[in-house]
């Protein structure tokens, strides 16, 4: 049987070009082994190594492959030879007549054959089962572990590779990297008939092939939602972040059709973070992660509706309705929306840092890009939580971790509880008064020349890994000329918007606009996005509750 490994994945192939003999060989599988493995049988070597590449992609396990030896067009041997590049680890058997032993021999130093059987094999509780009984046990005891989960098959300096992996990591997808020089990365490449000119190449868990996804696309074939199910909801919530998420699951639990719209992944800047050890309830810390998954499948324990990878580019005011755009010009509406957008880490304004982002450059990417950064050098740009957080997560692997500093200190923008880990750890040395002026390097970061603010000297360091926190700036561009904002680009709301003691001009209804309420009535805003904002956490979770309450009251007094 097929102990410890998933029966339905768990294949014995059999070729053979004769029908007659395959049936019967196929037959005699079945009834020793049907119970724990798959058996599939071809009747060409051609038709099998396509059977042996479907199955590679599905990440289905091949224990053993038996070959007829004379076969036309490809004998089995031939057949062989090119199953072991498809899968090196199955047992290989080739089914010879008498007259064929020497050539059967001459195989084993040609395909490593592991054993070769005499037809007829009759009987085959004598012939057959011991010999693959053996086999099967040895295969048992090797490293044949299945992949049936989405594998990414790139470059390790590529951008989009880096992208793919960071969308499917946030979005709580399982997936498999390979490198596209390694020998699996090469063997997935050539199941899938690709050349790895075109990277990456995602194939999904059931077998479909992706070459360079955009994230709608890679959303849809992973299974994420990207369509929503209705046309109208009560409450539309844009930004996935703890704002949104807080958001969603209030709005949902208190018997409102909500719906979540992420462009990208749930969790926000907090979802990328390695550690949050000041948020209330978790003493011993939790991962951005692990809050953002358990927020998630909260909110979808109640029957909100959680949308990945869709773009919103418009908000109209249609009467009492409010209608959301998306970037392939489809639309929802709602009676109320909440713009929970967060903010997004700017970027860093140093020549050469644009062309190599995603090659060893990356922003808030701390967590995808550890394992890879094990041994190296490492440098964090930044003096809030976030770059500290990432510093103590990389710290654990990294030969060393630089902060670089603009400011003089931590103590203006790092918790204290945070700065003390930081002096506590062995390789994390903290630069000040320290800037990127430059960053070096052909299709990946080789170098970085470093600025010092007061003295103006630089210094050129090697660095392959570098990891900017350097403050937010909102995502609202799409709001101009619809939500009032200031001039950083945040939403102004509820008490903010009165000038002069007065309601905001335009404002069309009675009363003044409720604390969260844009100048747009029925529109309230939650989160980093919100002008003023303290931009922690429980305060975005807590400022979701609120505005989900404040939804309530607009829709009884509408």
């Amino acid at each position: 049987m097929a102990q410890g490994t998933d029966a339905a994945r768990t294949v014995i192939l059999t070729v053979d070009d004769d029908p007659g003999v395959s049936r019967a060989v196929a037959r005699d599988l079945r009834r020793r082994y049907g119970e724990g493995y798959r058996i599939v049988r071809a009747e060409s070597g051609e038709s099998a190594l396509e059977a042996l590449r479907e199955l590679k992609l599905r990440g289905d396990l091949v224990a053993v492959i038996l070959a007829d030896y004379r076969m036309p067009q490809m004998n089995g041997i031939e057949f062989l030879e090119q199953a072991l590049d498809v899968y090196p680890g199955a047992r290989r058997v080739l089914l010879t007549a008498y007259a064929d032993t020497n050539a059967a021999i001459d195989a084993i130093n040609v395909v490593d054959l592991d054993h070769y059987l005499l037809k007829p094999w009759d009987p085959p509780e004598e012939k057959l089962y011991p010999v693959l009984d053996d086999l099967l046990d040895a295969w048992r005891t090797s490293d044949h572990r299945a992949v049936p989960i989405t594998k990414v098959v790139g470059h390790r300096w590529s951008a989009r590779s880096s992208d793919v992996r960071e969308f499917l990591a946030r979005n709580q997808v399982p997936y498999r990297w390979y490198s596209s020089d390694e020998p699996e990365g090469k063997r997935l490449l050539a199941c899938a008939d690709q050349d790895g000119e075109r990277l990456p190449l995602v194939i999904t868990a059931d077998g479909a092939v992706l070459v360079e996804p955009d994230d709608p696309e890679l959303a849809a074939q992973v299974g994420l939602a990207t369509t929503p199910a209705e046309d109208f909801y009560d409450l539309i919530v844009i930004g996935g972040g703890p704002a949104g998420l807080g958001s969603a699951v209030y709005g949902a639990s208190e018997g409102l059709r909500t719906v979540l719209v992420e462009r990208s992944a749930t969790g926000g800047q907090a979802g990328q973070s390695s550690r949050i050890e000041n948020y209330l309830g978790f003493p011993d810390g939790v991962s951005g992660a692990q809050l953002t998954d358990r927020a998630r499948r909260q909110a979808s324990k109640f029957g909100a509706e959680i949308l990945t990878a869709r773009e919103v580019t418009g908000l109209e005011v249609n009467g009492s309705s409010r209608t959301v755009r998306f970037s392939d010009g489809s639309a929802i509406a709602a009676h109320c929306v909440i713009l929970a957008t967060g903010v997004s880490y700017r970027q860093l304004q140093a020549p050469g840092t644009e062309g190599l982002t995603g090659c060893g450059v990356y922003y808030g990417s701390a967590l995808t890009e550890a394992a890879s950064c094990q041994g190296h050098d490492v440098y964090i740009v930044g003096g809030a939580n976030s770059a500290g957080q990432a510093a103590m997560y990389l710290a654990r692997g990294a030969k060393s971790v630089t902060l670089l500093v603009r400011g003089s200190s931590l103590s203006a923008s790092m918790s204290h509880y945070l700065i003390g880990q930081i002096t506590d750890a062995p390789n994390i040395s903290v630069r000040t008064g320290t800037v990127v002026e430059a960053a070096h390097g052909s299709d990946h970061l080789e170098q970085l020349t470093l600025r010092d603010i007061e003295s103006g000297h630089t210094e050129l360091v090697d660095a392959q890994w570098m990891f900017v926190f350097i403050g937010a700036a909102p995502l609202t561009d799409w709001l101009d000329g619809t939500v009032l904002r200031d001039e950083r680009g945040f939403i102004v709301a509820g008490p903010d918007l009165a000038v002069g003691g007065q309601p905001p001009p335009d404002w069309e209804l009675d009363r003044a606009p409720y604390h969260l309420e844009t100048n747009v009535p029925g529109v309230f805003v939650a989160g980093d996005a919100r002008a003023e904002s303290a931009k922690r956490v429980a305060s975005a979770v807590g400022e979701g509750a609120m505005a989900v309450m404040l939804v309530h009251r607009y829709l009884e007094q509408s």
